[in-house]
């Protein structure tokens, strides 16, 4: 399958580069994290006349708001009926509200800046292909009337995919998302903040002025750190480790040969799917995704790609697809993001995560929460998205699943039989394998280089397996994931894998 080793995303934009940190400095807030929430945090802070200092490990827009489809909705697949029965009516309809606001915070600024971002408005619907779905589909449409949500209820969608229904929700967006962001890092550092990249953070001391040590021994002094960084640098005593997950999802950019009515569309059955366009040289490249799993915990992964490309062919007709690529992010147990104070203890520790593939809006909104935070103002989804929530019903059950799972990963790692001996590795191929009587995962390269790295995760010990589609080694417990050579790629892992020796 031919693509490119970029996201669409990032091969249509040069994007700015930012100098390493190589001094000691002080601001009144570090940021950690040069993502969509970090640069929208820190503009917004900068605005406020606030001495701001982003720190990003690789470059800017390079994670999880690189590979992102860009959907900006408060359409967050099958969630407000789950939210109502869960939370209350109230609750529910304050994270519609949230996300609302933040899709117009994007659209106003995108037109206040004078920035052409691919925007356009779209209808989004969620739909159904079996009777099971169908009824959730329902119950959803139904929430929506319940919170007021501006929406009708179809039976047919402009594509020949036989539907039982579908939600649709009104008047939501879709962009060019580094497009967007690069013109607020530009406004960033002209208002006096500052940007640094290949500048990774590992840890906080803590104190009346907490320091971001960097890996290479830096400290930036603030009063206030937040962090930013997908699954949070600084944990605050493994709150946020065993109350997440990571989850994949996969992305083609299709070149089709019917045309593309408009709308994004989101299917609600098992596997996902969803679909958008974006303006690609004169024509329309239509953005497919889905067949989402834990990460470290799905078949191979090269098959996800293969089913897009199948349903594409049957939906679309596939002339090309230029670029292909995957995405990961956090899931929280109740499905909101954590925004805010990191524990009680600790009021000037921050934290956005767990966006549940809905960063877009989710991350603007928690950059208004923080910088309403770090403000003292009154912000009225503070409550909500605040870490410190636990809510008893699902959290207790999701709780025991969740880390059962990861105790169940941890050790059928250790037993885990090897694939394949060394030998048997082909070129462009991984395996687990033995070496010296001790698990270790081996890639033969294209011009037949063996790269064989300890598969033990520097994090909290699982073993990483091997991610065929993307040619990463990926933690089934966190989500961190690696390099051929051990490089981090994905966190929570700061250290890289330890290569091994065959000699």
């Amino acid at each position: 399958m031919p693509h490119a080793p970029e996201p669409y995303w990032r091969d249509q934009i040069e994007l700015p580069t930012y100098s390493k940190l190589s001094h000691d400095t002080e601001v009144d807030v570090c940021i950690v994290g040069g993502g969509i929430t970090g640069l929208t945090t820190a503009y917004l802070l900068v605005k406020e006349g606030v001495k701001v200092a982003l720190l990003e490990a690789d470059r800017i827009l390079n994670g999880t708001t690189g590979h992102t489809t860009a959907k900006i909705t408060a359409q967050h697949g099958l969630i407000y009926d789950e939210l109502i029965n869960h939370m209350g009516k109230d609750k529910a309809k304050l994270y519609y509200e949230a996300n609302s606001e933040a899709k117009e915070f994007i659209k106003n600024h995108s037109q206040k800046l004078g920035i052409d971002c691919d925007m356009s408005e779209e209808d989004a619907y969620i739909y159904a292909v079996s009777d099971e779905y169908a009824k959730k589909v329902e119950k959803e449409y139904e929430a929506y009337q319940k919170l007021g949500i501006t929406s009708e209820f179809v039976d047919s969608i402009p594509f020949d995919i036989k539907i039982k229904g579908a939600a649709v929700m009104k008047n939501q967006a879709q962009y060019h998302p580094l497009k967007y962001l690069t013109k607020l890092a530009q406004e960033i550092t002209n208002g006096g903040g500052q940007i640094f990249e290949s500048t990774t953070a590992v840890d906080i001391d803590k104190g009346p002025k907490p320091r971001v040590v960097t890996k290479d021994g830096q400290r930036v002094t603030c009063n206030t750190v937040v962090a930013c960084s997908h699954f949070p640098f600084y944990d605050g005593n493994g709150f946020y480790f065993t109350r997440m997950y990571a989850k994949r999802s996969y992305i083609l950019a299709v070149k089709p040969k019917n045309p593309f009515p408009g709308g994004m569309y989101y299917s609600a059955d098992t596997p996902t799917r969803s679909l958008r366009f974006t303006p690609f040289n004169g024509e329309k490249l239509i953005l497919v995704s889905g067949d989402g799993h834990k990460t470290g915990q799905g078949s191979s992964t090269s098959k996800h790609y293969k089913a897009l490309e199948q349903f594409s062919e049957e939906v679309l007709g596939v002339e090309s697809i230029p670029y292909r690529w995957s995405a990961q992010d956090l899931i929280t147990l109740d499905k909101v993001p954590y925004v805010g104070a990191i524990t009680d203890s600790k009021p000037n520790i921050l934290v956005a995560t767990g966006f549940r593939k809905w960063g877009m809006t989710n991350g603007t909104a928690s950059a208004l929460i923080l910088r309403d935070t770090i403000l003292n103002k009154d912000n009225p989804y503070k409550e909500l998205y605040s870490p410190s929530r636990f809510y008893a019903d699902p959290s207790i059950k999701k709780f025991i699943m969740t880390n059962a799972d990861v105790a169940g990963h941890l050790i059928e790692g250790k037993v885990d039989i090897a694939d394949k001996q060394i030998d048997d590795i082909s070129k462009d191929e991984g395996a687990v394998v033995v070496v010296n009587g001790k698990r270790a995962g081996a890639y033969r390269d294209d011009v037949g280089t063996l790269h064989v790295v300890d598969t033990t995760c520097t994090h909290l010990g699982c073993e990483v397996e091997w991610n065929c589609g993307d040619r990463t080694w990926d933690c089934p417990c966190h989500g961190s994931r690696f390099s051929v050579k051990g490089d981090v790629i994905e966190g929570p892992a700061l250290k890289p894998l330890k290569m091994v020796d065959l000699d």
